[in-house]
């Protein structure tokens, strides 16, 4: 039997995989994956021309409770601002054009439904 932890981890990875395809295909640089300090993570950062993008990538198989990008609360954000702020810092890249990005990706019979929010936040000082 396999427990539903490993499960949403395999779902996670999938999906985090699928919107790096899409990402790729429309021009934007992979740099990490699964970027992880300050007791937090950042699915997957980009460079889209001269920007860096932070995105968070959520799934879900139906849109039953909601799209999977309002499950990225404030507290969310913050905690991705924290991490990605720990990126810049530890890279020397402090003065770097950066935006957040989410990437949701909706499964179904026909095959993952992916859509792309440019700049879906901005932190709060």
């Amino acid at each position: 039997m396999v427990k539903a932890s490993s499960n949403k981890r395999s779902e996670g990875r999938r999906s985090e995989d699928e919107a790096g395809r899409y990402l790729e295909s429309r021009g934007h640089v992979i740099l990490e994956r699964n970027f992880r300090a300050v007791r937090g993570e950042i699915d997957l950062i980009t460079r889209d021309g001269n920007v860096l993008v932070f995105v968070e990538v959520k799934s879900a198989t139906s849109g039953i409770f909601g799209s999977p990008e309002e499950r990225v609360t404030w507290r969310k954000r913050r905690q991705i601002g924290k991490v990605a702020l720990a990126f810049l810092t530890n890279r020397g890249l402090g003065d770097s054009d950066c935006r957040f990005d989410v990437v949701s990706v909706i499964w179904s019979g026909a095959g993952p439904e992916i859509r792309h929010i440019e700049n879906a936040f901005w932190l709060d000082r």
